[in-house]
């Protein structure tokens, strides 16, 4: 029985920011698929997106996965906002352990991704937009892949994982 936690949601959900905190309460490991992806490929995601395009780090964060399931266990693991989008990643993550979607508000996503300019998909026109379509998008393959939701928007880092411990058994 696997015993990796599995952090999946849109960008901005807080993915990172929860899993390091997840490290920090338990004897687990936090893993960053993009971390990964970059690391193998040597360039940043937006470099990948820019120059090899999303079908090529679609197939990445496919491969990532078949080797986190090879190797990984007793890792806090968050993905991708998009990893959901190549359907093929889906039992992946249920294999790997139990799936928690930090699920968020649109307006909550435009607000903490001001200024940032890493994220390849929310380059250019109406941000909000652009997060709404890509959300609707998701939404049910998220759902498809969580084990878990967690409506994140008004709950803080300490109370999202407290919801994660309490969930992970």
């Amino acid at each position: 029985m696997m015993k990796n936690i599995v952090l999946i949601g849109f960008m901005g959900s807080g993915k990172t920011t929860v899993g390091k905190s997840l490290e920090e309460k338990t004897d687990m490991v936090f893993v960053d698929t993009d971390e990964l992806i970059e690391a193998y490929e040597g360039c940043k995601i937006s470099d990948i997106f820019t120059d090899k395009g999303e079908t090529y780090f679609r197939r990445l964060e496919n491969e990532t996965l078949k080797n986190l399931l090879a190797t990984t266990d007793n890792k806090v693991i968050s993905t991708g906002g998009g990893i959901v989008t190549n359907q093929a990643n889906i039992p992946l993550l249920k294999q790997l352990g139990k799936v928690f979607y930090l699920r968020i508000k649109p307006e909550t996503v435009v607000e903490r991704l001001e200024g940032d300019k890493t994220r390849p998909l929310l380059i250019g026109e109406d941000k909000l937009v652009k997060v709404e379509q890509l959300m609707t998008d998701r939404k049910e393959l998220y759902e498809m892949a969580a084990d878990k939701t967690i409506d994140t928007d008004y709950l803080s880092v300490n109370e999202i994982v407290d919801i994660i411990l309490e969930n992970f058994t």
